[in-house]
Order: C-alpha cells, then sequence, then structure tokens
C-alpha cells in the first residue's frame, strides 16, 4: 500500500516529466554537438552531407605515430658547440635555432629492413631483365667498404649484410643517394598500407598486383589516382569501403585525397638541425646551462661511462676508446662490440631515440658547408631546397613515368643509378613563372644561396654572367675533383671521364654534392660523439661507418595530447 498522498505524486509525476525533458534535451544538445563538426562555420552549410558537396575528415584527432619512429617534441635549442673545439674546424659555432615537432627513427634502419627494401626491387624490377637490372644493382650497398688495404676483413665483406647473425645490425655501405631512394619506398610502402586498411584500395594488391607497369607512389595516387598500379580499376576500388553516392546516384569519394587525414606524411632524411636536436635529448631538462647548449652527450654528465652500479664503468656508446681499442679486453667488454652492435643494445635518450652517438654516424639531409646562417634563418634549418613541380603532359594532365622513361644517372665512383621509377610522377625545376614576385624564393636551385665563400674559388670575380653556362654548377665556387660523362665518339655510348684537379691552386672538396654526416661511430673517438660536431662526405659515395635512420613531419599540434604539461 502506498504512503504518498494524492499531491505528493503529482509532484513525483511532475519531477520525472522534467528529468525526462531534461534526459531529450541533452541527447538533443549532444547530437547537435557531435554534429557541429559537419557544419561549416562560415556559412552554415553541411560537410560531408550525403547529397555530396564538400568533403572533409571532421574527425580526425591526430596524427598517428608512423611505423618505427618516435616523437620528438620540437622547441628552441642552441645548435653547435660551446665547448671545446680541439679540431678548430670553426664549423659549428653555436647559434639558436627553433625545430618543429616531428617524429625520427627509435633506431638506425638496419640490415633486414633494407633487405627487404632491396627484395621488393627485386621481385617488381626482375635484375635478369635488361631493362631493370640496373635498378636492383643501383640500389645495393657497397659491401666492399670493408675492405683495407692492411686488415682481414672478408669476413664483413661476404657476410654482414645478408647474414641473420647481422640481422638487427645498422646498414652501412649506403650512399645518401640511397638513403634518400630508401626514404621515398618506404613512404610509398606505408602510404599503401594505409589506404588498404581503410578500404580505399583492395587488400593484399602487392602481392597479387604488383609488377613493374603496375605500382603504388603516393604522389601519383594524390595527384592522378588513376593512373596508380597502371590504372588498375580493380585495384583502385577494390577496397571494401561501403560506396557512397551523391544526389543523382554519382560515385563520390572513390580515392582518398589529403582532406581524408589517410594519407601518411612522408618519410625522409632528417634535417641537420633535428638530428643534433633530437640526439641532445632534451624533452625534461630545464636546466640553464643544458638549454644554453652546455649538454655534452645524449646522456646526463660530462662522462661517456655508466655510473650506475649494476653496469658501472660500461661504455654508453660504442666507439673506438683508443688506439688499437675498438670494445675492450676479453671477457670485460668496454661497450659490447668491435665494429657495429645490434641496434637497442644501449639505454635511449629521452625522446626514446636510441644510438644517436655512436656505432654508425648517419647521414642527414643537409649539404654541408662550413657556416650556419642563423642570421637569415632560425625556423626548422636546412641548406639543400631545390624545388621542383610535376611535369605535364601536353593535355595538362601531369605526366606519370613509364617503363621506357626509366632516367638513370652515371655517379662520380661510375656507379649507376635509376633517378625515377615507372609509376612516378616526372618533376621538372621550377621556374619564371613559379617564383615571381616573391620574396622568399627567386629560383629552384638554393643550395648556394648565402653560403659566404665565394672568395674560396679560383673563378671567383665581382659578378657572374647570368648567362654563363656553369653559372648554376660548383665549379665556379670548388674546383675538385673534375669528372664528367661524355659521349664517345666511336661507339656513341656514355661513359665516364674521371679526372681530377692537380694544379696546385686546390682549394676545397665542398662542393653541392657533398651531404653532412652527424654522430661518431665504432670507428671514431669519443670526441665524435657529441651532436653538434659536423663532417661532410660525398653524396654518391659510401662507408662502412654511415648508417641513416628516418624521419617525419608532424602535422598538426606541437605537443601530443596525452596529458602533456604546456608551461
Amino acid at each position: 500500500m502506498s504512503l504518498l498522498k494524492p499531491m505528493d505524486m503529482k509532484h513525483v509525476s511532475n519531477l520525472k516529466l522534467l528529468v525526462a525533458l531534461a534526459l531529450c534535451a541533452s541527447i538533443v544538445s549532444c547530437k547537435r554537438s557531435s554534429n557541429s563538426g559537419n557544419v561549416d562555420s562560415a556559412t552554415g552549410w553541411k560537410i560531408n552531407a550525403k547529397q555530396g558537396g564538400f568533403q572533409y575528415n571532421t574527425n580526425f584527432k591526430e596524427q598517428e605515430t608512423p611505423p618505427g619512429t618516435a616523437f620528438v617534441e620540437g622547441g628552441t635549442f642552441t645548435m653547435g658547440k660551446v665547448q671545446d673545439d680541439p679540431m678548430h674546424d670553426w664549423n659549428n659555432t653555436p647559434n639558436q635555432q627553433h625545430i618543429q615537432s616531428f617524429y625520427m627513427d627509435e633506431n638506425e634502419v638496419t640490415n633486414l629492413n633494407y633487405l627487404f627494401y632491396l627484395d621488393y626491387l627485386k621481385s617488381v624490377y626482375p635484375p635478369d631483365d635488361p631493362n631493370y637490372a640496373l635498378i636492383y644493382k643501383g640500389a645495393l650497398p657497397d659491401t666492399l667498404v670493408w675492405r683495407n688495404r692492411l686488415g682481414y676483413n672478408e669476413m664483413m665483406t661476404e657476410n654482414y649484410l645478408r647474414h641473420p647473425g647481422y640481422a638487427n645490425y645498422p646498414v652501412v655501405g649506403v650512399s645518401w643517394i640511397q638513403a634518400v631512394e630508401y626514404a621515398n619506398w618506404r613512404s610509398n610502402r606505408v602510404a599503401e598500407m594505409s589506404l588498404q586498411e581503410s578500404g580505399y584500395i583492395k587488400r593484399d594488391a602487392q602481392y597479387t598486383d604488383l609488377s613493374a607497369e603496375s605500382t603504388f607512389d603516393v604522389d601519383t595516387y594524390t595527384n592522378a589516382p588513376t593512373q596508380t598500379y597502371g590504372g588498375n580499376s580493380e585495384v583502385l576500388e577494390g577496397g571494401k569501403r561501403r560506396p557512397q553516392t551523391d544526389a543523382d546516384g554519382n560515385p563520390i569519394n572513390v580515392y582518398a585525397n589529403r582532406e581524408t587525414g589517410l594519407i601518411p606524411v612522408k618519410y625522409r632524411l632528417p634535417t641537420e638541425a633535428e638530428w643534433e636536436y633530437a640526439a641532445l635529448g632534451l624533452s625534461e631538462l630545464r636546466e640553464f646551462n643544458v638549454y644554453r647548449g652546455r649538454k655534452k652527450y645524449p646522456w646526463d654528465g660530462q662522462y661517456t661511462r655508466s655510473g650506475k652500479r649494476v653496469n658501472r664503468g660500461d661504455q654508453l656508446a660504442n666507439f673506438k676508446q683508443g688506439k688499437g681499442d675498438y670494445g675492450g679486453i676479453a671477457g670485460w667488454s668496454d661497450d659490447g662490440a668491435d665494429i657495429t652492435a645490434e641496434v637497442k643494445s644501449y639505454q635511449p635518450n629521452d625522446f626514446g631515440l636510441y644510438d644517436m652517438a655512436g656505432n654508425v654516424a648517419e647521414w642527414v639531409a643537409d649539404v654541408y658547408r662550413p657556416i650556419v646562417d642563423d642570421e637569415f634563418n632560425d625556423f626548422n634549418y636546412y641548406r639543400g631546397n631545390v624545388y621542383t613541380k610535376n611535369a605535364l603532359n601536353e593535355d595538362g594532365t601531369v605526366k606519370v613515368v613509364t617503363v621506357d622513361e626509366i632516367v638513370y644517372d652515371t655517379l662520380s665512383n661510375g656507379k649507376i643509378i635509376a633517378r625515377n621509377l615507372p609509376g612516378e610522377i616526372a618533376k621538372i625545376p621550377v621556374d619564371g613563372k613559379d617564383t615571381y614576385l616573391r620574396t622568399q624564393f627567386d629560383k629552384s636551385d638554393n643550395r648556394n644561396f648565402r653560403d659566404g665563400d665565394k672568395r674560396s674559388s679560383r673563378y671567383y670575380r665581382e659578378s657572374f654572367d647570368e648567362g654563363d653556362e656553369r653559372n648554376n654548377t660548383t665549379r665556379k665556387m670548388y674546383n675538385s675533383p673534375d669528372h664528367r660523362v661524355e659521349m664517345d665518339s666511336l661507339d656513341g655510348q656514355y661513359k665516364m671521364v674521371r679526372q681530377y684537379d692537380k694544379s696546385n691552386n686546390r682549394t676545397s672538396l665542398i662542393n653541392d654534392e657533398v651531404r653532412v654526416f652527424k654522430g661518431g661511430s665504432w670507428r671514431d673517438r669519443a670526441y665524435w660523439i657529441d651532436p653538434a660536431q659536423r663532417r661532410y662526405f660525398p653524396q654518391d659515395m659510401a662507408t662502412d661507418y654511415i648508417g641513416f635512420r628516418c624521419a617525419v613531419s608532424r602535422v598538426g599540434s606541437k605537443t601530443q595530447k596525452a596529458g602533456k604539461k604546456r608551461h
């Protein structure tokens, strides 16, 4: 039997009605809130309407961490060296720089990573086919870098690249050019996987529909998707997405674009400034001297040995301790290796990056110059910009390279490599139409911009004739070596003419084809494992102590959103 009076029952009924109304209002409010991202705030028009119109990923939260990488939050730091400089190079004077956030490989690219790349090239461009033989051969690392006139290193020459015992060791014998090509290939594979997983292209197409005439290139897919996979619609439209149509029944959103957020940012080599910033690992350090460039190594402290009880006295990186001492004595190894070491053998720095000191030195993107021109730019500093644009056919469509249009290049050491591959978009330099009245750049090739070293050249004069055919070459600034490719008058074949400047007026080996490499290696003394140190090497040559790792730019916010403090 109820103890409530009639008046009380009325109040309860009214209360229930109010609660129900509140719930309805909250549901409507939530629905409006959830749909607010699908309305253009400037016009009130719908975004992603079922009838068609403008389509955009309004649910995008944050860039996913690319495979194999760690997040490096950007910030300001003192680039260069403010401590001792016994070499007196004067090429790393301190300067303040700001770096945008980016991602970097946790470890160097390994032999196993690179062999996966070689296997792909071998399957798509069979080396026994004369049309493609030079593609695979041009990507092979130079295993002869291990040889020494007075040393027995044939075991490494024969086994280091391919033997499973070295699978997770950093790949060496790779030139800067080869490293760049690997990064481009990796970008395509990661993008291809992303589009497969999101249902835009056919699953496992890389196994069932891949050939030299049918390949995936991320730039081609973005600019001319119907020409990807050689125009194979079965692959391009064979994903597991639900088809979408507009009000007239026409298909829409058949291909992914930048607005979907599903096309990943491309892999590349890190810039010198990015690499040095990442190596220092300044993520949680706020001490004044650290901020001002007093941090000497990727780890804390001024010493290369560990002070922890569990491994006290062990070296914190793989480098040469002294003459004839590459790894300590039998029974007690200072650093655990005599040549390279397996990646992740040492503790990571505060960004979660391994081997940013020692093991192998690493290629970075920059063209080498003895100065860093911070007076002109202190934001994302990089020397090496050569701006290009997509080549167009006569009908205005994007020009895609075919199997008959592969361009090969003969390097200074005589090695032949492919400069483009079938399925890629052909590129040409930007011209006056693109640069007219621009304030930030006025030509395609900016490698020599404000490099401050014209007077070191035998060819220096107060002004250069713009019509001079050598005006854009490095000969005018630096003069050694001087090799070129010429056609033989007898057989009509192109051949390498190898020659050096034998005069006594040689000035420098620095030119537009030498690149910076950073970090010490297993061959280097401790001086070189300081991230501020910088050296250079020809971009088309390789050694047994230079490897590389890749980077990816970050889009969106500077910080990752998961509980990150702003101050």
